[in-house]
């Protein structure tokens, strides 16, 4: 029997994060509604190419496959646009054999505020403010940072990589850092809190149901050695030792585990993520996300002291 959505991992999708509408944007920006809404109801039938969330989306819905009776995980589109405009999309949707069957067509108004009405654990925009205003209401939302993504069809695997600091746990360690500037303080502070294990931060749901997966996928193997696993996560960190004992213990607390950990030091996280090469990788600090790197969703999470202007 299907999961309840209370139980569910849920992922909210913006319309143009996962298809690229640049150019129905445009008529709206130069044209204005009624020109947008007339164009988008003479190619109700015409297929939308694909946007950058479209290879990560594709693959979080086959954990359906290997669970089909639970149906553990889903993704609800959250959109501005109006249900009659909204046609298309999910038309476009079905052209895709994508199984999404709930939304949300707000009509031009930001459709944050739904978040928790489909029970989400990460919403995915492209527009900067919806991403703002969920954040500041206590919402796990990022950015997607426009990039070049060539999806591979022959690669099933999903791949989704995590900051740890102010993404996977809050910005208490964070700030210690930001405001002494000084990696000493940062790690004496860190040793000498080591047994207590950090506050979960606005993504430590999507990353802990994530890693429950991981564990179901774990007992597959165990029963089957030949089973191929679809799902691999990795933490990309700027922390170094001594850091990294507080960061590998608040896993240990929350009963997770990930694929692969890279405690980087202040080396460029594009070494790392260019080779891993995740459908997914989510940080606070736009610093870290390489606009250069090809074929990576990048987004950012606009969250914590990271993103507070420097005082002057």
């Amino acid at each position: 029997m299907p999961y309840p959505i209370e139980r569910k991992l849920v992922v909210g999708i913006s319309s143009n994060a996962l298809f690229d509408l640049a150019f129905e944007d445009n008529i709206f920006l130069d044209q204005g509604l009624e020109a947008y809404k007339n164009y988008q109801l003479q190619n109700r039938d015409k297929t939308i190419s694909t946007g950058a969330a479209f290879p990560f989306i594709k693959r979080f819905l086959n954990i359906n496959k290997a669970y089909p009776k639970e149906q553990p995980v889903e993704v609800v589109l959250l959109s501005k646009n109006s249900p009659e405009t909204g046609l298309r999309i999910f038309n476009s949707i079905e052209h895709y054999g994508l199984n999404i069957s709930r939304g949300a067509f707000t009509s031009g108004e930001s459709p944050y505020e739904y978040i928790p009405s489909y029970n989400v654990s990460l919403f995915l925009s492209t527009n900067e403010e919806d991403v703002i205003n969920a954040i500041e209401s206590g919402f796990p939302a990022g950015r997607i940072i426009k990039s070049n993504i060539v999806d591979d069809d022959d690669d099933a695997e999903l791949r989704v990589a995590f900051d740890f600091d102010g993404v996977i746990i809050d910005d208490e360690s964070e700030k210690v850092y930001q405001e002494s500037q000084q990696l000493p303080m940062f790690h004496k502070h860190e040793v000498k809190h080591l047994d207590e294990p950090h506050n979960p931060g606005l993504l430590a749901e999507f990353f802990k149901k994530l890693a429950f997966f991981q564990q179901l996928e774990s007992k597959k193997i165990e029963r089957n050695p030949n089973y191929k696993k679809i799902l691999k996560t990795a933490i990309v960190t700027a922390r170094n030792a001594p850091a990294h004992g507080r960061a590998i213990k608040t896993l240990e607390d929350w009963n997770v585990s990930v694929d692969q950990m890279f405690f980087m030091g202040g080396i460029e996280k594009k070494r790392v993520l260019s080779t891993f090469k995740p459908h997914l990788f989510i940080d606070d600090q736009i610093g870290h996300l390489d606009d250069s790197l090809e074929n990576i969703t990048l987004v950012h999470l606009p969250f914590g002291i990271a993103n507070k202007p420097p005082k002057t």
